[in-house]
């Protein structure tokens, strides 16, 4: 018998036994027993509605910040596609569903002439990640330009839409509960010169490409920076840039960046999140928390 067989029949996409590790960013492998892609917000709804009361349920974007151990995952994994993938604006306001990548909602403001997302060209990921985690780049986050974002429950189905503070963001967290699936956000930016906008997204463009190891096999930042700390020079002072397990290193070039590379498995890099978490609590009694998601058995 399918996997699919007990689940609610929808208008989207199941895939069974799919590899959603090689879907992320460090390319590794795991699988899980079925991704479900819904075709729209009623679907998804529908599906939540009607699944079985003991199936585990997860979520995940682009996989820019995930890491999927190399015993899979055993569930659904929801992964918004094309029909969360739209954006609009009306006046210095822009919509955007939740699958749209971060880059491109800079771009669209750009383009638009409406200044004060141009942040989001230095987040890899898409808004539901950003939503999720309060995702910040060079000064500015997430929460500090949101109006009000919408989400639906995972277990009651119920949708709703939060205003930034019933959301309870702060430093990459925020205090409203994960069973809540974000699906679409709006944004306040402000009107402004469309080459001054351009000009500051590319300097951010530059600034990433010349400091962190974009082109590799990687996760982005590993670990929040702590109060008053950097969390990449703290794994500098413990002799960690460069270091290798099988596989994975910390990246010269930032080495609060692991990298996948080449044939790195998940346990590689989780290993080295380990060693620098150890390394930092023996030399300065600092609890390094980790930025990256990791799923999985």
């Amino acid at each position: 018998m399918s996997h699919t067989d007990t689940l609610p029949k929808i208008k989207g996409k199941y895939r069974e036994n799919a590899d959603i590790g090689k879907m992320c960013w460090f390319k590794t492998s795991g699988i899980v027993d079925i991704l479900f892609i819904p075709k729209d917000i009623d679907d998804l709804r529908y599906f939540l509605s009607n699944r079985p009361n003991n199936l585990s349920i997860y979520v995940m974007g682009i996989g820019s910040n995930m890491l999927i151990r190399d015993g899979g995952v055993r569930g659904v994994m929801i992964r918004l596609g094309a029909g969360f993938n739209y954006i609009n604006h009306k006046e210095n306001i822009i919509t955007a569903g939740c699958a749209v990548l971060d880059l491109n909602v800079a771009n669209y403001a750009a383009k638009n002439s409406i200044a004060g997302l141009e942040f989001f060209a230095g987040i890899p990921g898409s808004i539901g990640g950003a939503l999720a985690m309060n995702a910040g780049a060079y000064g500015n986050d997430t929460s500090s330009v949101l109006i009000e974002a919408k989400a639906i429950n995972m277990f009651t189905s119920e949708i709703k839409t939060f205003l930034t503070s019933e959301i309870g963001y702060y430093y990459r967290g925020k205090k409203l509960s994960a069973e809540w699936l974000f699906f679409e956000a709006k944004f306040k930016g402000y009107f402004g010169d469309k080459n001054k906008i351009q000009k500051a997204i590319d300097n951010i463009q530059e600034a990433r490409s010349s400091t962190q190891p974009i082109k590799s096999k990687t996760g982005g930042s590993t670990f929040k920076n702590p109060h008053n700390q950097k969390a990449w020079q703290l794994i500098d002072k413990c002799g960690l840039r460069g270091e290798k397990i099988g596989g994975a290193k910390f990246s010269e070039l930032h080495c609060n960046f692991l990298i996948n590379e080449g044939g790195a498995k998940s346990s590689d890099l989780e290993d080295l999140i380990i060693l620098a978490r150890q390394k930092v609590k023996e030399k300065f009694n600092i609890n390094l928390e980790e930025e990256i998601k990791i799923l999985g058995h």
